[in-house]
């Protein structure tokens, strides 16, 4: 009974000196005055339930609106509203490294690493100069008819339910075309989800699910490697998801490796119709020239990446462009008007000829601005000797991040009137040129690699 009561009292006493200590150090810390709502001052449960609430991206748009250009998301979790920092945070000059947020979208085995989470800073970027090259602009061009084929299926598909008259859901055509657009470009095969018009194999929902369980599990990080166990052990969850997807693309990479064997048996090249070299090829070609470089894994990491970065986000910018297009028929008209003009009636429209249209341009640029397909803040680790940011000092291991949606709402650069869509923001910056313009180009980050 002593020994019991003994033990109780040890706990409790360790209990009040972690609360004296966190009182202490929330008390005498440089950023004891950085505002923000109550609870996230002792907790990042506040911050957990309101990404979960799935709307944060307005949220963090409201309380920089309401605090200023910092503001504390969590203990020890501040997000910013500085374009002057975009470089320092994220440029790839940048000494700070991913937090612990990033831990929990790769697999726990420290072994297992992919270029999006990777806090390795020196490995990503030899890992960028080893890879860049095939995201190229010339190499994403020759890609086209790969997006082209893509883009008939969809095209018939909605053909089809326009002579029915049925409903269309445009977000959901969008993901399997984003998918199938996707697949057809890294393995020369789409997955099927166009002619389908369902999720093919649960590959859909393994991505969801992945992409909910990183996003949550990440904000208490320590946890991801008993969690993601405990998960994959029941088969359920973004656990499952990352499996499942992990087994996918090692199936399609042993498929490819057994077509190459029998061709090189047979003297036969792989592309035989004249179609472009896909993404996997690619990888496998650098594997073959340098494997000590460009080994296994990362052929099986890169194939990986391009399915869960791509897809999702190609779906997101989609059916942004169409909404606002929608909503403002006049755009719309423009739109229509601007591609009469370029592209033969029936023809598929060429990147290089997108590049003609200015207001086209405008558009899109637009539309990812006021709807970015990331929604949170992609934090970064203060390291030793912290750092300062807009004459406000961040200790040692403080982690900072910034939000796309709070930057391209930022009146500041964007206007007053950045809340509204209206294309025509950027075609007069580029008359104007100049600071302006570039302060815009600066702080317009939707789907920008060195942030993430």
């Amino acid at each position: 009974m002593l020994t019991f009561r003994l033990a109780v009292s040890a706990c409790g006493l360790l209990v009040v000196a972690r609360l004296v200590f966190f009182l202490i150090k929330s008390f005498t810390s440089p950023t004891r005055h950085i505002p923000g709502p109550l609870w996230a001052r002792f907790t990042r449960l506040w911050y957990f339930r309101r990404v979960a609430l799935g709307r944060f991206e307005h949220e963090n748009i409201q309380l920089h609106q309401q605090y200023g250009p910092i503001v504390r998301l969590a203990p020890n979790m501040y997000s910013i509203d500085i374009p002057e920092a975009v470089n320092t945070v994220y440029g790839i000059g940048s000494k700070l490294p991913k937090s612990g947020w990033y831990d929990a979208w790769k697999h726990p085995s420290p072994d297992a690493w992919t270029m999006f989470p990777d806090k390795d800073i020196k490995r990503h970027a030899q890992t960028r100069r080893v890879f860049q090259g095939l995201y190229s602009m010339s190499s994403l061009v020759s890609y086209e008819r790969y997006v082209d084929e893509c883009a008939d299926v969809l095209l018939n598909r909605l053909s089809l339910f326009s002579k029915s008259r049925e409903p269309i859901n445009m977000g959901h055509w969008f993901q399997c075309y984003a998918f199938d657009v996707i697949g057809n470009i890294t393995f020369s095969k789409p997955f099927g989800f166009l002619d389908r018009g369902e999720d093919v194999s649960g590959l859909l929902q393994a991505l969801h699910k992945i992409l909910a369980y990183s996003t949550l599990i990440g904000i208490y990080s320590s946890l991801h490697p008993y969690i993601f166990a405990v998960a994959n052990f029941f088969g359920v969850g973004g656990a499952a998801g990352r499996t499942y997807l992990a087994a996918y693309v090692k199936g399609r990479i042993s498929q490819r490796k057994a077509e190459q064997a029998r061709n090189e048996a047979k003297a036969v090249s792989t592309h035989t119709d004249g179609s472009p070299d896909d993404f996997l090829e690619k990888l496998m070609i650098k594997n073959k020239d340098a494997p000590s470089k460009v080994t296994d894994y990362h052929v099986f990491m890169m194939s990986m990446s391009n399915i869960i970065a791509g897809s999702d986000t190609t779906a997101i910018s989609l059916s942004a462009i169409l909404y606002y297009l929608i909503k403002h028929p006049h755009v719309m008209s423009k739109v229509r008007e601007e591609v009469d003009l370029i592209s033969d009636v029936g023809a598929h429209l060429s990147f290089k000829e997108s590049l003609e249209m200015p207001y086209w341009q405008a558009v899109m640029k637009e539309a990812l601005r006021l709807h970015p397909a990331t929604g949170l803040p992609l934090w970064r680790t203060a390291t030793k000797g912290g750092i300062e940011l807009n004459g406000q000092f961040f200790p040692e291991g403080t982690s900072i991040g910034l939000n796309t949606w709070t930057a391209h709402y930022n009146k500041d650069v964007f206007g007053d009137d950045a809340a509204e869509f209206r294309p025509e923001r950027w075609l007069e910056a580029e008359e104007e040129g100049g600071r302006k313009l570039a302060q815009m180009t600066a702080y317009y980050l939707p789907v920008s690699e060195p942030i993430c």
